[in-house]
């Protein structure tokens, strides 16, 4: 048998490989194959920090048995869903049309052409096993009814396809959406419904732009002191089974952690306070010490998992904690962190819901438990870089690093940055995945081309070099000009990418922002830094369907909201100009960063034109970003200029008047 996975750039594939299932990667060839034998296809998709993906893969992948059958009488495909979010969009879409439900790993029959006719997520052996016999039998016995399930769904599908757009969303809408979040609320514990509950951020950056500061607070605290944190190492898991963000679905994605780490850091500067810095920071350390990659990039995730056992690697029995850090202490720390054996096999989550009397004895007894917990055995990590996600990240980086004065957070999100234009970027088009600094063959997705594009936006804000500025424009030139759908949205997928049964296009939120909600961000940014009302305008245009979201389902629209706050309050632009090493033109610059301004965008330059991403001279008609252009220094005063839509006010010379600027 032959091993095709054995050269994947995918963690998740290679840890397929050695199966005796007969697997194809994703393409063209497994198809061929399929029509060639006259078999179904059996399509198989997960993740490879998913626990119950390893659950199946250990009951039924791993089987002789159940392996033979599959290769007996179908072609067997895995795929990455994280490398190929399109191939996963479409046959999620089909799995929840059939069943009501979706998860992964996702399982997955479709004709040779790839029409899905049957679909479900994790089955257990014993029913896997029936299942595979009984859909060859239909295969054999009965193709023609086959064949017309699978036409019939992916005639449904693509009839329902069309999304509903409206007009860009006003106060009145969000205030609505506003209602709905309320609607939902969890008084008790914070967050949005009931269990398992999700870290929502996108819609936490929405309240926190709107000043809305009770929900928002309430979540950030009770996620914060609760077991979904990492109260020793930091960064946050994927999910808390419980309503009270209790127990966690022990796996850490780079995408919430970034998409996290920026919104503690806001809310920081909303008045969060020590736990907001705390948290922000503790999750950067996290994501330096954890998650980078030699390469400078950030790993996709870690897994659930350790010696086989879910959480094994994050929990503690109380004797534990009395052996390792003696009587006293032990007790201590068991009562802080309520270690009371409550789990399966006497365990416990650490939890923080209150801060220690005693901050020296805390951060030593947390010193020493962190330095015990490093001798276990290390979750798996799976180390490709997803372009989408470091995007996130370097926006997160960035940010954080500039409020915070950590100028290693912004060297590192400037290294991240430096790889995806390398390694991921050629020609303006972007490449998804990369493994030790190899690129893969997926082609960038809309959220890769739009988060990117976020993030270097968000990196030149915080360094001023325009190199950042203009790459973001090129990805952002490549949306417009192949992903866009004709009537003001975007398909998530190129116009000259693969062709699936569906080209997808989802406007609702997810584990992060939808491409289309991203890409209205990053456009109205870019617009407010360079003048294009083209990218204004399509901004605004793909925000249309948070109208239509927001009043019923503002959850899932909760990162559009966000961008529609920024387009109603401007965004508000802010032009610091001056020498870069003059400290008056630091300090103004630091004081825009630290604004609580929703969507503010920043552009950096020395006066008289000059564009710091060459170092060379400009005139004035030449300046870039276009926001600078004709700013300059007052006297020989460094100046800020604060402006809506190119409009600006008088320049101010000083941080406390730039202060005064930015909160009137």
């Amino acid at each position: 048998m032959m091993n095709r996975l054995k050269d994947a750039t995918s963690p998740y594939l290679l840890q397929h490989a050695d199966n005796p299932v007969d697997w194809h990667p994703w393409g063209e060839e497994a198809f061929e194959e399929a029509r060639r034998r006259d078999v179904p296809l059996l399509i198989s998709v997960g993740y490879s920090a998913c626990h119950w993906c390893h659950v199946m893969a250990h009951e039924s992948f791993e089987d002789a048995e159940t392996a033979a059958l599959m290769n007996e009488h179908f072609v067997n495909i895995k795929v990455d869903r994280e490398e190929r979010p399109d191939v996963d969009a479409v046959y999620m879409t089909a799995t929840q049309a059939m069943t009501q439900q979706g998860g992964w790993p996702m399982t997955v029959f479709a004709t040779p052409d790839g029409h899905p006719f049957y679909a479900g997520t994790y089955f257990p052996r014993p029913h896997f096993r029936r299942l595979l016999t009984e859909v060859h039998n239909v295969w054999t016995g009965d193709r023609q009814s086959v064949l017309q399930q699978g036409a019939k769904v992916v005639e449904v599908l693509n009839s329902n396809a069309a999304l509903p757009n409206g007009p860009l969303p006003g106060e009145e809408t969000l205030g609505k959406a506003l209602a709905n979040l309320r609607e939902s609320f969890d008084d008790a514990h914070g967050g949005f419904g009931g269990a398992p509950k999700f870290p929502p951020s996108m819609v936490l950056e929405f309240l926190l732009r709107s000043g809305e500061r009770e929900m928002s607070g309430r979540t950030l605290e009770a996620m914060a002191r609760g077991g979904i944190y990492d109260q020793l190492g930091g960064g946050f898991a994927r999910y808390s089974v419980d309503a009270r963000w209790v127990v966690p679905h022990f796996e850490k994605m780079l995408y919430d952690n970034a998409l996290l780490l920026r919104v503690y850091t806001h809310w920081w500067k909303a008045g969060g306070g020590e736990l907001a810095r705390r948290v922000a920071l503790e999750t950067a350390d996290w994501l330096l010490r954890e998650m980078r990659t030699p390469e400078g990039g950030f790993a996709s995730a870690l897994d659930a998992d350790s010696e086989g056992v879910e959480g094994k690697f994050y929990v503690w029995r109380p004797e534990e904690l009395a052996e390792l850090l003696g009587d006293d202490d032990g007790r201590w720390a068991a009562e802080l962190f309520e270690v009371t054996g409550t789990f399966e096999h006497g365990t416990s989550v650490l939890q923080l819901p209150r801060d220690p009397d005693d901050p020296a004895r805390y951060a030593d007894v947390r010193a020493r438990l962190l330095a015990a917990r490093e001798r276990r055995v290390r979750p798996g990590r799976d180390d490709k870089v997803v372009a989408s996600w470091t995007g996130l990240t370097i926006a997160a980086l960035a940010e954080t690093g500039a409020v915070f004065e950590r100028p290693d957070l912004v060297a590192a999100a400037t290294a991240a940055a430096e790889l995806l234009d390398d390694v991921h970027v050629a020609d303006g088009r972007l490449l998804r995945t990369s493994r030790d600094g190899r690129a893969g063959a997926n082609a960038g997705v809309l959220e890769d081309y739009a988060d990117v594009a976020e993030g270097l936006i968000a990196l030149y804000g915080v360094t001023g070099e325009a190199r950042w500025l203009r790459l973001a424009g090129s990805l952002l030139d490549t949306v417009l000009d192949r992903f866009a759908d004709g009537s003001g949205g975007f398909y998530d997928t190129a116009d000259d990418a693969e062709r699936l049964f569906q080209r997808p296009q989802d406007a609702t939120d997810n584990a992060t922002p939808s491409g289309r909600y991203a890409a209205a961000g990053a456009l109205l940014s870019y617009g407010a830094l360079t003048g294009s009302t083209r990218h204004r305008e399509a901004a605004e245009a793909a925000l249309g369907t948070v109208s239509v979201l927001a009043p019923g389902h503002a959850r899932f629209a909760g990162w559009g909201l966000a961008v529609a706050r920024a387009a109603l309050s401007g965004p508000v632009e802010v032009a610091v100009v001056g020498p870069a090493d003059d400290p008056r033109t630091a300090a103004l610059h630091r004081e825009a960063l630290l604004a609580d301004v929703p969507g503010l965008v920043i552009a950096v330059g020395h006066g008289g034109g000059a564009d710091r991403g060459t170092g060379d001279p400009l005139t004035p008609r030449e300046s870039f970003p276009a926001l600078l252009e004709g700013r300059d220094l007052v006297g020989e005063s460094p100046a800020a200029y604060v402006c809506r839509r190119f409009t600006c006010r008088a320049p101010v010379t000083t941080p406390d008047a730039l202060r005064t600027e930015l909160t009137t």
